[in-house]
């Protein structure tokens, strides 16, 4: 199976299941987030923050992928998706899910890239030299846009290269074990790719190209609209660890996180050092998603279409950003 027909196959299954999908508003909320992913908003999951804002009970659900994420709230079994990448949101709602994007999660250019092992020696200025290799790239995620667009960058051919679909940590393992010559991921899973080899481009270079890398807080449609205030005030609790953390990144705060990530608080500094969590008055901006992160998405469905991964984009994806519960949360 190529990779067109792979991601196909994905998101022909995410469409079919959104059909089933419905809100019924409920006592408890399914929240889907990653592990190895140190954010703020875990320590509020940790102090019970969530549920005692919502009146209700959190249940947390780790993943792997984004495509995973959209699977889930496509079946239902998931709510509110926190930090689910761009790409696979674009994947799921170019397919015909109906999934709103309610808050900017993080941005993090030097946090999501792909790793060359170290024996090839193949560097931003030898990258043609990839032409013939086996990459791991998790497909239709924010590693596999940035993957794809540093090959149009470098004038790689994709047809020239043999691309195995892996989660970050499967790729990460096959990179060490000298089974894939290059490895596409994030987090901790990205660190770990690092031992055995290097990055082509910086997070900065990646940035001057276009290739920008931010999640989002998602969640079906129908969900949002039938439970908006539980979103509003699920949001806010957010915002609120990201002041805290914004202000002062306190070492509690950080040993919090990390416990929950599951990782070493070192690892977990190191991390959250290349975050970005952007304010609520940023995120309502329009360099966010009061109109440019509806252009990017536009922009990331093109180059999925163009690559031949997904068959076709939408004319807009407008309708899939509802600003409305973060607003709420804003006077919260």
């Amino acid at each position: 199976m190529n990779l067109k027909s792979k991601l196909m196959t994905a998101a022909a299954g995410i469409a079919m299941l959104a059909g089933s999908a419905s809100a019924d508003g409920h006592g408890e909320l399914n929240v889907a987030y990653f592990l190895e992913w140190p954010m703020p908003f875990q320590a509020a999951k940790v102090s019970g923050a969530y549920d005692e804002a919502l009146g209700m009970k959190v249940n947390w659900v780790s993943f792997d992928t984004g495509t995973a994420m959209s699977a889930a709230m496509a079946s239902g079994d998931i709510d509110i998706s926190v930090s689910q990448g761009v790409p696979p949101f674009v994947v799921a709602t170019s397919a015909g899910q109906d999934l709103q994007i309610v808050d900017v999660a993080v941005s993090y250019a030097d946090n999501d890239n792909c790793v060359v092992r170290s024996e090839l020696e193949i560097d931003k200025d030898s990258a043609g030299e990839l032409a013939g290799k086996k990459v791991a790239v998790p497909l239709g995620t924010a590693a596999h846009y940035g993957f794809l667009k540093q090959m149009e960058h470098f004038g790689v051919a994709l047809d020239s290269l043999t691309v195995v679909d892996m989660a970050p940590a499967e790729g990460q393992a096959a990179l060490a074990q000298g089974a894939v010559d290059m490895a596409c991921g994030w987090g901790g899973a990205l660190r770990r790719m690092k031992e055995s080899g290097n990055v082509l481009l910086t997070g900065a270079e990646k940035t001057e190209l276009g290739i920008l890398v931010f999640d989002v807080t998602t969640a079906p449609s129908d969900f949002v609209a039938e439970n908006g205030d539980v979103v509003a005030k699920f949001l806010a609790v957010t915002a609120k660890a990201n002041t805290e953390w914004n202000a002062s990144q306190p070492q509690a705060m950080l040993e919090a996180v990390a416990k929950d990530a599951g990782m070493s608080v070192e690892d977990a500094a190191g991390s959250m050092a290349t975050f970005v969590f952007p304010d609520v008055e940023t995120q309502l901006s329009e360099k966010w998603l009061g109109g440019n992160a509806q252009t990017f998405m536009k922009g990331v469905a093109d180059v999925f279409v163009g690559a031949g991964s997904i068959d076709g984009a939408k004319d807009s994806y407008e309708d899939n950003v509802n600003v409305g519960p973060l607003q709420a949360a804003a006077s919260m």
